[in-house]
């Protein structure tokens, strides 16, 4: 259904590499997840479904051009249905803040003893790049044309800095935590911003490799280098967290 409703908005290239994408990452999700229910299954779906046309039809007319009514006719569901997914339409659109910052606080939460703190987030950012394999030329040159339209609406940039200060507190009580200070404290306060530009870095790195024409294992190698790179500015201030100096 997702291509036939991709290759309305974009054309029927990409219309064919995202079925051929989307299919592979269920099977991989599956084989991951072998115990989701079918309730469960349908839901992610869903969910999946609506993001991914709502995306696509913003990025190819224009976020505020899109109607949330005409996303819901697109993909055949009610209007409450799709809220009940959805409370706003700029989180159609930046779908998967929760899952990101979840992952931040177990990063730093499960951090085995000897891994040190940019380690640890770094580690769960280069788990985020395992789809980088399936990246086709199409879904590729889609991923500018994405990020150039979060930093050209005002309320989806807002949303993003919205996101990444979420992160920040949300890192900041993890490292409190570990420390045994408050949260509220200048160390894990600063800590917890620093490491949110990591998750910039990944992001802008992307980008900027993408539009360099870097596939697959190069491109995943460039961004990881990037990330890398910046976390080693981060680690020695970071290595004195909670003991005072």
């Amino acid at each position: 259904m997702l291509g036939g409703l991709v290759a309305q908005e974009m054309g029927e290239d990409i219309s064919e590499s995202l079925r051929r994408v989307r299919r592979a990452e269920e099977a991989r999700y599956r084989a991951a997840h072998p115990d989701e229910g079918l309730r469960e299954r349908k839901r992610r779906l869903t969910r999946q479904l609506i993001s991914d046309a709502a995306t696509v039809m913003f990025v190819s007319r224009g976020f505020d051009a899109v109607k949330v009514s005409e996303v819901a006719d697109r993909v055949n569901v009610s209007m409450k249905t799709l809220y009940n997914y959805f409370p706003t339409k700029e989180s159609m659109v930046l779908d998967q803040a929760d899952e990101l910052i979840e992952e931040m606080a177990r990063a730093l939460r499960d951090r085995p003893a000897g891994i040190s703190i940019t380690d640890a987030v770094v580690g769960a950012i280069e788990a985020s790049m395992d789809g980088f394999d399936l990246l086709e030329d199409e879904q590729a040159a889609f991923v500018p044309k994405f990020e150039l339209m979060v930093r050209q609406t005002p309320t989806l940039r807002a949303h993003w800095l919205e996101i990444l200060d979420r992160l920040s507190r949300v890192a900041a009580e993890q490292l409190a935590a570990q420390a045994g200070v408050a949260p509220s404290d200048p160390e894990p306060t600063v800590a917890g911003r620093a490491l949110v530009g990591l998750v910039q870095v990944d992001s802008e790195s992307r980008v900027r490799h993408i539009a360099a024409g870097l596939r697959g294992a190069e491109l995943r190698d460039a961004v990881v280098s990037d990330v890398r790179q910046a976390a080693r500015l981060l680690e020695n201030g970071l290595a004195t967290l909670g003991r005072g100096v």
